[in-house]
C-alpha cells in the first residue's frame, strides 16, 4: 500500500550524497501534487564524517522543520551508522515510531546485539536489507549510485511515489540549475557527472538502480 504521510530519517557518511537523495526524493513528492520538505544535518563537511537528512512527505502543507526526533522511515546508507555508531542518534534506531520500517544498505544482515533486536520487536519495527553499494557498482559502474538504490529499495517497499516522477526529479536535479546545499554537495553532483560520458548515461543507469533495487531489497527477521 502506497505510503503518503511519511517523516524518513536518512542517515550515512559523507559523500554518499545523502543530501542528494533527499533533495531528489522530495522533488519526487512535489511533482506528484503532495508536500514534501527537506532539512539536512552535517557537521565537518568531510568524507566519511556523519551526514543526516530529514525529508517529510504530506498530502497536506507541511508547518514542521528541523530534525526528524520520530522518524517512520530510517534510511542507513553505510554498515558503518551501525557498527561504529556514525550517527548523530544512538541508538541507530532512535525515535522509530511502532511498525516503523528500517532500509539498511549492507552486503549481508548486520549483527545486532540482542538488546537491539529485543527493542526493534517491541516496536514492531521491520528491517529490510539491500546491497546497495555492489548494485549500484556492477550496474551503473560507481558506487556514487548507490544513494539511487537506497531510493529505489525505499520505493519498492513504501511505493511513495512512482518510478515516473523519481526519474523526472532525478533528470531535473543534474540537467537544471545547481542545487546548492553546501560546497561539499555540489562537488559531489559534480564527480558523480564525470562518472558517466553523457547526462542521458547518468539518468539510465541511475534508474536502472533504483529498479534493480526495488526488486532486490529483502525482509530479515530479528531473529537471524
Amino acid at each position: 500500500m502506497k505510503q503518503d504521510n511519511l517523516a524518513i530519517r536518512m542517515s550515512g557518511l559523507g559523500g554518499q550524497g545523502v543530501v542528494t537523495a533527499a533533495h531528489i526524493l522530495s522533488g519526487a513528492v512535489v511533482k506528484e501534487g503532495r508536500f514534501s520538505t527537506v532539512n539536512p544535518f552535517f557537521g565537518a563537511e568531510k568524507r566519511l564524517a556523519p551526514a543526516e537528512s530529514y525529508v517529510r512527505v504530506s498530502n497536506s502543507k507541511i508547518h514542521e522543520r528541523g530534525e526528524i526526533v520520530y522518524p517512520d522511515v530510517i534510511m542507513i546508507f553505510h554498515p558503518h551508522v551501525i557498527t561504529l555508531g556514525k550517527c548523530y542518534t544512538m541508538p541507530f534506531f532512535d525515535g522509530l515510531k511502532n511498525e516503523g520500517i528500517l532500509i539498511v544498505n549492507a552486503e549481508e544482515p548486520l549483527q545486532l546485539s540482542d538488546e537491539d533486536r529485543d527493542n526493534l520487536r517491541a516496536l514492531k519495527a521491520t528491517l529490510f536489507y539491500i546491497a546497495a553499494t555492489s548494485l549500484s557498482m556492477d550496474t551503473a559502474g560507481t558506487d556514487l549510485s548507490a544513494n539511487m538504490a537506497m531510493l529505489g529499495a525505499l520505493v519498492g517497499i513504501t511505493k511513495i511515489v512512482s518510478l515516473k516522477v523519481l526519474r523526472e526529479s532525478l533528470t531535473e536535479r543534474f540537467t537544471e540549475k545547481k542545487f546548492v546545499a553546501s560546497a561539499t554537495t555540489t562537488a559531489l553532483d559534480d564527480t558523480v557527472k564525470s562518472k558517466f560520458a553523457k547526462i542521458s548515461q547518468l539518468i539510465e543507469k541511475n534508474m536502472e538502480v533504483v529498479k534493480k533495487a526495488g526488486e532486490q531489497v529483502k525482509e530479515y527477521s530479528f531473529e537471524k
